[in-house]
């Protein structure tokens, strides 16, 4: 058996994806209904406030929870991106004018 026989070709491109309910994450799908539930009950039923901040109680609860949770579950805050491994290189240097077609200046 060669070794391209041996490889296995995938047929479904979205096998070992993370499963989404359009461009959201399907493990947020359950927590965010049931913080747009508390926030309804809360300020809709108990406070009587208008839907306007309803809606933005309900947003920033849902957007709370996602930044807390993310993608993994198990890192705080893992939506921010790391800051980036900067290190010391050596280049050479090379002018952006060109020096060699010059002339020197002849003195008086």
């Amino acid at each position: 058996m060669s070794e391209k026989e041996s490889k296995f070709r995938k047929v479904n491109p979205n096998l070992g994806q993370q499963p989404n309910i359009g461009p959201f994450p399907a493990e947020q799908f359950i927590p965010w209904l049931a913080i747009a539930g508390v926030s309804y009950y809360l300020c809709k039923v108990l406070l009587q406030m208008s839907w306007v901040w309803t809606g933005a109680i309900a947003a920033w609860g849902i957007a709370t929870w996602w930044v807390l949770t993310g993608s993994k579950p198990w890192k705080f805050l893992s939506k921010f991106v790391r800051t980036p491994y900067w290190v010391r290189g050596y280049g050479r240097y090379r002018s952006l004018v060109d020096h060699s077609s010059r002339r020197p200046r002849q003195r008086l």
